[in-house]
């Protein structure tokens, strides 16, 4: 056998023509479609130059990145976005915040003062007994807790919530504060009232936070269990 043949440094037959780009397109152009960064790689076409077109991919495919908080989180995560609402139902009126408390405050406080008053009535002079007063302003604020607790674990609003069309939501998916979450924000709102001198303070700053809050206007009861405040109404 004659050993003259020349010997093909390529012997599979895969070596590309020398006058092919690396990647396989049109002289000069950029990576083809489907390459590292999905459909439509570095250009408008297969193998074309590169620059942005309409089959620019990457990781989120044709089109970019998904809208702010992706699909199933209607609230986002309130990072990096340009627009940290995108996708949130309407923020709730500071105005109809005020009149849910209203509400509640008067479901909770009209019968424990009148129950209270009728174990203490020959007793108690409101205007001269600090004692049994603040005996009221804690039998108040536990069971405005308990009220609290079980209303928004259980569907997210209270009664002064839902006559006003607003619900208590997790900032993270929209979801019912359930346990921890609505316990955590009815203590920061309710038990503060307890606490001697400071605790009025510290309740009076924490209602009115929401009034410069931004962008969610959560007050500090909000901030601690991770909710907002929004419309119930679409």
């Amino acid at each position: 056998m004659s050993t003259d043949q020349p010997q093909d440094d390529d012997p599979f037959g895969k070596k590309p023509p020398e006058d092919l780009p690396p990647y396989g397109g049109a002289p000069g152009g950029g990576p083809p479609a489907g390459g590292p960064h999905g459909s439509g790689g570095y250009g408008p076409g297969p193998g074309v130059g590169p620059g942005p077109g309409p089959g620019h991919g990457g990781p989120y495919g044709a089109g970019g990145p998904p809208p702010h908080g992706g699909p199933g989180n209607p609230y986002g995560d309130g990072f990096g976005a340009a627009d940290p609402l995108a996708g949130m139902p309407p923020l709730a009126s500071r105005f109809k915040r005020l009149l849910a408390r209203i509400i509640d405050f008067l479901i909770v406080f009209v019968p424990v003062s009148l129950i209270y008053s009728a174990f203490v009535w020959d007793h108690w002079d409101p205007s001269q007994d600090n004692t049994k007063n603040t005996g009221l302003s804690v039998l108040v604020a536990i069971v405005y807790f308990l009220y609290e607790g079980l209303m928004l674990t259980a569907r997210g609003q209270t009664v002064g919530k839902m006559a006003m069309g607003i619900r208590v939501a997790m900032l993270e998916n929209g979801a019912v504060p359930r346990n921890a979450p609505g316990w955590i924000r009815a203590a920061v709102y309710c038990l503060p009232w307890v606490v001697p001198c400071c605790g009025p303070l510290f309740w009076l700053i924490n209602v009115l936070w929401c009034a410069w809050d931004k962008p969610y206007q959560q007050c500090i009861h909000d901030k601690a269990a991770k909710t907002v405040v929004v419309s119930a109404v679409q």
